[in-house]
């Protein structure tokens, strides 16, 4: 009994270690889930969030067209959440202060983010990290 008790506090810390620190990068949105619909990534521009150590902004890139920032704001990681709140938002100001849990994941090259949004819809939502 006391090895495999042994055995379960060791694979529970590695699974918290293995995990990132920080989402620092650049991530294009795949796309994903809305209210358990899928969700294409857009064809005309890229969607993109750059993460640093504590803070994100994210980009629409349009060709012929002005960048633009959408949304800014800050985050942190939490065991399997991701906790965001904006500083910014370019479209729905009632965000700005407010945290947003979301549940996070990377696989491979992806972070995936599952979260229910405060309008009630649920998402899953799919960022490929640049290289």
């Amino acid at each position: 009994m006391q090895k495999a008790a042994t055995l379960l506090t060791l694979l529970a810390t590695l699974s918290f270690t293995d995990r990132e620190a920080t989402l620092n990068g650049k991530w294009n949105y795949a796309g994903g889930w809305f209210n358990h619909k899928l969700s294409a990534a857009p064809k005309d521009y890229i969607q993109q969030r750059k993460y640093t150590d504590r803070g994100f902004d994210a980009w629409l890139y349009a060709k012929g067209e002005k960048d633009l920032k959408y949304e800014s704001g800050t985050y942190t990681l939490q065991g399997d959440s991701c906790l965001e709140s904006q500083t910014f938002c370019l479209q729905d100001q009632s965000m700005i202060g407010k945290t947003m849990h979301y549940h996070y994941a990377i696989r491979n090259d992806t972070l995936i983010l599952n979260g229910i949004l405060p309008n009630g819809a649920v998402i899953e939502d799919y960022w490929v990290k640049e290289k």
